[in-house]
C-alpha cells in the first residue's frame, strides 16, 4: 500500500464520523509506518484508536486515567525513533497534560502526533468540564507545535497523512460525533499551513475551521441566493502556521472579514486572524464570533451552535451584519499603517 492509499472511500464518510476516521486512516499508515505506535489514557474506544489497537496489539500502550504520564512516555519513544500517536479527548490534551505536551514534547520539538478528539462543544450533553473551547489558545502559543482543526472526516484523513510529514510535534482537533461532510470528495489539494477557499465571495469573507466550515458554506449559498451577497468561505483548517497571505488577501479584496469557530473568542483561531490583519497596518470591518467568555452551556452540540449563533443561522445574521459597517473605501493603504 502506498502512504497515499487509504481503505475507505469517500461515501463512507457519511457513516464513520471524523474519529472514527482517523482510526481507520492510522491502521493504513500502520502498514506503511512501522515506527507508528498507539497511546490512549483509558479512552481507546472513544477516539477510535482502539481500531490501531487490535490491529497492531504489541504497538498499542493503554495507560489509564494517567494523561500526563502519557505524554511523558510518548516523549521518550519519540527520543528513540518511534512516531507516538497519542488520542485523548481535547480538553485532557490541552489542559491535564499541558505542561507534559509544552516541556516534553514541544520544547524538544519531538515527532509526537496528538490527536485531540471531541474538541470544542462537541461533547454537548458531558457539560462545560468536556468541552474543549480553550484549547487552540493554549496549544496555538507552544513554540514548535503545528495546530490543525480539520473540517470533516475526509479532512481528517488528509491531515493524519499530512502530518507524517512534518518532524516534529503536531495537534489535530476532531469532533466526537457523526459531523456531517463539508467536502464532496477527497479531490482537493490539501496542504498544513495553506487555507481552502469552500465558495468564492468579493462582498465579504468567512474564515472558519472545523464544524464551523460547513455552515459557513451553507450560509454563503443562502445569502447569495437570498440577499445576492458574494460570500468568500475560507476554510482555516491550520491555525498553526497560518496562512496569511490568504487572510490578507481577503482583506484587501473583500474589506470586511467575519471569523467563526467552536472555541471561545479569546485566543483562537479568530484572534490569531486578527493577529495577522492587526500586523499588516490594513484596516476592514471586522468581527470574531465564538463562545462569549463564559463556561458553555449544556445541549447537544447542534442546540449549543445554535445557542451561541455559530451555526448556519447565526452566520447568515452576523453576515447581514457586517455588511452594514462603514469602511475607508480608497485603495490608498498608507494611511491606515
Amino acid at each position: 500500500m502506498s502512504k497515499e492509499g487509504l481503505t475507505w472511500t469517500v461515501y463512507d464518510a457519511d457513516k464513520l464520523s471524523q474519529a472514527e476516521i482517523y482510526g481507520v486512516t492510522l491502521c493504513d499508515l500502520g502498514e506503511v509506518y512501522p515506527e507508528i505506535v498507539g497511546l490512549s489514557a483509558d479512552l481507546a474506544k472513544s477516539t477510535k484508536i482502539g481500531a490501531f489497537g487490535k490491529k497492531y496489539p504489541e504497538r498499542f500502550f493503554n495507560f489509564g486515567i494517567a494523561e500526563e504520564n502519557m505524554f511523558a512516555v510518548g516523549a521518550g519513544m519519540a527520543k528513540v525513533g518511534l512516531t507516538p500517536f497519542i488520542s485523548t479527548f481535547s480538553a485532557f490534551a490541552s489542559m491535564r497534560a499541558c505542561e507534559f505536551l509544552r516541556t516534553d514534547i514541544c520544547y524538544q520539538r519531538l515527532n509526537c502526533k496528538i490527536i485531540a478528539t471531541h474538541g470544542g462543544t462537541s461533547f454537548g450533553p458531558a457539560g462545560a468540564t468536556h468541552h474543549a473551547i480553550e484549547d487552540l489558545s493554549i496549544v496555538r502559543a507552544f513554540p514548535n507545535l503545528t495546530v490543525i482543526v480539520p473540517a470533516d472526516g475526509i479532512e481528517t484523513a488528509k491531515a493524519v497523512r499530512a502530518c507524517m510529514d512534518i518532524q516534529g510535534p503536531v495537534y489535530i482537533r476532531i469532533g466526537r460525533g457523526f459531523e456531517p461532510r463539508a467536502y464532496d470528495s477527497e479531490n482537493y489539494h490539501f496542504e498544513i499551513g495553506k487555507a481552502v477557499e469552500m465558495h468564492p465571495g468579493t462582498d465579504v469573507t468567512v474564515i472558519a475551521c472545523g464544524v464551523s466550515v460547513l455552515h459557513a458554506v451553507q450560509a454563503a449559498r443562502i445569502l447569495k441566493e437570498d440577499d445576492g451577497l458574494s460570500v468568500r468561505v475560507l476554510n482555516l483548517h491550520t491555525i498553526k502556521p497560518i496562512d496569511k497571505e490568504a487572510i490578507l488577501k481577503a482583506v484587501v479584496e473583500t474589506r470586511r472579514i467575519v471569523t467563526f469557530e467552536d472555541h471561545n473568542i479569546i485566543g483562537g483561531m479568530g484572534t490569531a486572524v486578527a493577529d495577522v490583519i492587526a500586523e499588516s497596518g490594513k484596516g476592514c470591518a471586522f468581527q470574531k464570533v465564538g463562545i462569549p467568555d463564559e463556561f458553555t452551556v449544556i445541549g447537544y452540540p447542534e442546540d449549543v451552535h445554535n445557542y451561541y449563533k455559530i451555526d448556519t443561522d447565526g452566520i447568515i445574521g452576523k453576515v447581514r451584519e457586517v455588511m452594514g459597517k462603514d469602511f475607508e473605501e480608497d485603495e490608498d493603504w498608507e494611511d491606515e499603517i
